[in-house]
């Protein structure tokens, strides 16, 4: 009765005030308010003022996400359920969940250590006794570099997907809006660089728009939801329901591979040959991926139609590192893939509510959300700025490492042999220190792969569909090391 009580007030402040609405979606404080940020300030009132003490809207943390962001909650009286459909569908149930359970909105303090965003460390403990200049700096740097990363949430209003009626994503899209995220940040990387900072200056690179524009949502735009879901079929992906890692790893290889148009590389949608470091097709296998070296070149090879021995690679890791909770035997390697360079972050987050992890700070693990509901926008080169604004946000989230799904998928990117190198160098060493529980290993082939597996003190690498019986046998008695794809 109480949450009805509390529903009944949102939606008559809603009907009755628009701007009450508008409010509280100006409450959200950038990271550098959180820092000595005059520029921040609270909206002295609004719909929550009368239920809520003034200090609830200022000390906002972490919480488990709610089930309606999973499923629309209906009600037995048909007046009822069609009002709450209406504040979940306008984004007011959003932020009433927010209100009452919290959010991932967090300070970034110095005082719990560097953040690595993406392969780039921020040095902001550094800063802990010097200027506060010095330390406004540091701060501004790192908040610029988040808020230049793409965001890509929930839209609607977009023509129906496919011969469905669907308009939108809301509550079944974010697995599909996480990995929007994390290719065009390899997109962003490919073609301007990952010093490349977002400015307000006009006009705005030609890169940077046509990679939004190639992420619309029709079908006219080559990595569109509506494309998604038509090359993901064979993976289960349908309009409406949920998608795990795995198959949304497999299902942008299928798309790059439709997208091809043309030898010329340079003037392909995703320039970029994609590598899923897995098991066999089915994802069935146990033990850890391994990343083998012929692979990834043969994957170069025929992407560039047998022109190039090596192009870019994006390189996608899909695991399950544990049953209901990731194993912490692992928290600490994934801690370590943010400072590759060639860091492409990790599609993860809840059970049920993807998100997109793009850093690291101690134990916090530092996302985008997609679970924001925006209308549809088309990037054209007279409002570019009207247009891409939703594209990005310097709302700084946060959930422990801990407590994110096991299932999630790791992303790298890798501009030409030499960083290919460098990565697979790093990995090995991160195996090496893993204590016999490696995230992925590291293969020149799939004969030595197989060799490795029985090797005594290896860490266990596969690829070859050949042995999949083998080692599948022999990784059986481990369960609490990895499990199952």
């Amino acid at each position: 009765m109480v949450l009805k009580s509390i529903c009944e007030r949102i939606i008559g402040a809603t009907c009755s005030s628009k701007s009450s609405v508008e409010t509280i979606d100006n409450s959200q404080v950038p990271a550098s308010s959180k820092v000595g940020s005059s520029e921040s300030k609270y909206p002295k009132a609004s719909l929550w003022s009368g239920f809520f003490p003034s200090g609830f809207l200022v000390s906002e943390t972490y919480s488990e996400p709610s089930p309606s962001e999973k499923k629309a909650v209906y009600f037995g009286n048909s007046g009822w359920a069609a009002a709450v459909r209406r504040v979940v569908n306008s984004g007011s149930m959003r932020r009433f969940q927010e209100r009452v359970l919290g959010t991932g909105r967090t300070e970034i303090s110095s005082s719990d250590g560097d953040v690595w965003l993406l392969g780039v460390c921020h040095n902001i403990s550094q800063q802990e006794s010097t200027a506060n200049v010095d330390t406004s700096n540091e701060f501004a740097a790192f908040e610029q570099d988040f808020s230049s990363k793409i965001l890509v949430t929930y839209r609607k209003g977009f023509d129906a997907i496919g011969d469905s009626k669907y308009t939108s994503d809301v509550n079944w899209g974010c697995m599909l809006r996480s990995s929007q995220m994390l290719v065009a940040q390899a997109l962003l990387f490919h073609k301007l660089g990952r010093s490349w900072r977002k400015t307000v200056d006009k006009p705005l690179d030609k890169e940077y728009i046509e990679i939004l524009q190639s992420f619309g949502d029709s079908e006219a735009s080559a990595f569109s939801i509506h494309n998604l879901l038509q090359a993901g079929k064979g993976y289960g992906l349908a309009v409406g329901s949920w998608v795990g890692p795995y198959a949304m790893c497999r299902t942008w290889e299928v798309l790059a591979r439709n997208q091809r148009e043309t030898d010329n590389l340079a003037e392909q949608p995703l320039p970029i040959a994609i590598y899923v470091v897995s098991g066999d097709e089915d994802g069935e296998r146990g033990g850890a991926p391994v990343v083998c070296i012929e692979d990834a070149s043969k994957r170069c090879y025929d992407f560039s139609r047998g022109k190039l021995a090596w192009t870019p690679l994006l390189l996608l890791v899909p695991l399950v590192l544990g049953l209901d909770k990731i194993n912490p035997r692992y928290i600490p390697l994934l801690q370590s893939t943010f400072k590759f360079p060639q860091s492409l972050g990790i599609l993860g987050g809840k059970p049920g509510a993807s998100t997109y992890i793009i850093g690291v700070q101690g134990d916090k693990a530092l996302y985008l959300d997609p679970h924001e509901v925006q209308q549809v926008v088309n990037i054209n080169e007279d409002s570019q700025e009207t247009s891409t604004s939703s594209y990005h946000s310097n709302v700084i989230r946060h959930i422990p490492l801990d407590s994110i799904d096991p299932s999630l998928a790791i992303g790298f990117y890798c501009r030409d042999k030499d960083d290919f190198d460098d990565f697979c160098s790093r990995a090995s060493k991160l195996a090496e220190e893993s204590n016999g529980a490696p995230l992925f290993t590291v293969a020149q082939s799939q004969k030595f792969s197989s060799q490795a597996t029985s090797a005594p003190g290896n860490t266990g690498f596969q690829d070859d569909d050949s042995i999949a019986m083998d080692v599948a046998n022999e990784a059986g008695n481990n369960e609490d090391d990895w499990q199952l794809l």
